[in-house]
Parts: structure tokens; C-alpha cells; sequence
């Protein structure tokens, strides 16, 4: 009986062990991009305010900047900020939920590594709705939906321009309704 019980809390402490090493790359996505770190951003933008579904671009920020200006030396980060008010108002409604305000806007990060190589960073946005109930899961659902078609990038079409967001902090704009946040 002993053998079995410290076999029982052996596997939960393993499965425990391998849950917490695994969790940071089932919650965020990685992927290489083709293009260059602004190529990737300007592609991005062009896709959010091409999918519909109220999206918006609300931000460009450009972490590595403080770092750099603080006399550090990174390579190149921009983050590319959005939101869709279809989404976000059911949440933003509901008292329940309302702290995952935190989630918004959706933000996807691009960077280059010292590899050479530019990568696209997500969070992966149908699971973590997944923790967090039906309406939430359902929302975010639809939102790792349209994420995945923000990431298409066709080689063949000329690069779009980069948007970079008007001086004073305001919203990228662009597709109406609401830039500047959610």
C-alpha cells in the first residue's frame, strides 16, 4: 500500500513538474517570419485592417527604445497593439470578467534574436480563454480565430507601408471605430 500511494504522489508531483515547465509554450506562440522586423510589422497591421470583425490597430510600441536610450544595447522589438470593440465589449459588460481588461489590447510582438532571424510572438488567445469560462472561452475563441489571419503573410504581394501611430500617444487609427484602445 505504501509503494502505491508514494508511486500516486510521485506521478502528480511529475505531472506537476512537467506542467509548469510546458505551460510558457502552450500559453505563447513563437514563429518565424520571412521578412525583416518593420516588413513583418507593416504585413500585420495591413492584416488586422483587412480581417474586419471590429479590429482596429490601437499601437506600435518599441520597447528596445528605452533600453537603448537608458545606453543598453538589444536588438530590435516593436509591438504591434489592437483591438476589436466586437470582442471586447462583451467582457469589458461583464463584472465577472471585466478584470481580463488586462488582456486588452491584443498585442503581437516581433523581434529579431541573435540568429539573425525576425520572430512573431502571440499569446495563444483560445486557450487562455479556455481558463477563464464560456463567454470569455467563446470570445477568445474568436479572437485566436482572426489572430491566425493577422499572421498570414504572402510573399508574392508587395509590402504594405508601416503605420506608425500619430505623435502624443494616440491609436494607430485606421478601419474607423474607436482606435486608441479598446
Amino acid at each position: 500500500m505504501l509503494k502505491i500511494a508514494a508511486g500516486f504522489v510521485a506521478g502528480i508531483a511529475v505531472t506537476g513538474a512537467a506542467a509548469w515547465t510546458m505551460a510558457g509554450g502552450l500559453m505563447f506562440n513563437e514563429r518565424v517570419s520571412p521578412f525583416g522586423v518593420e516588413e513583418t510589422v507593416a504585413r500585420i497591421q495591413h492584416n488586422i485592417q483587412a480581417t474586419g470583425n471590429g479590429w482596429t490597430l490601437s499601437g506600435l510600441r518599441n520597447p528596445a527604445r528605452a533600453v537603448q536610450t537608458d545606453g543598453g544595447n538589444t536588438l530590435p522589438v516593436l509591438m504591434v497593439e489592437a483591438c476589436s470593440t466586437t470582442y471586447s465589449k462583451p467582457i469589458l459588460n461583464d463584472d465577472s470578467v471585466r478584470y481580463l481588461s488586462i488582456l486588452m489590447p491584443c498585442k503581437i510582438s516581433v523581434y529579431k534574436k541573435n540568429d539573425g532571424k525576425v520572430y512573431i510572438g502571440t499569446m495563444n488567445a483560445g486557450l487562455m480563454g479556455k481558463m477563464f469560462g464560456p463567454l470569455v472561452g467563446d470570445v477568445m475563441g474568436k479572437v485566436a480565430e482572426d489572430q491566425q489571419k493577422f499572421l498570414v503573410m504572402d510573399p508574392t504581394k508587395p509590402a504594405p507601408p508601416l503605420i506608425v501611430p500619430k505623435a502624443g500617444g494616440e491609436g494607430a487609427g485606421g478601419g474607423g471605430g474607436g482606435g486608441g484602445g479598446c
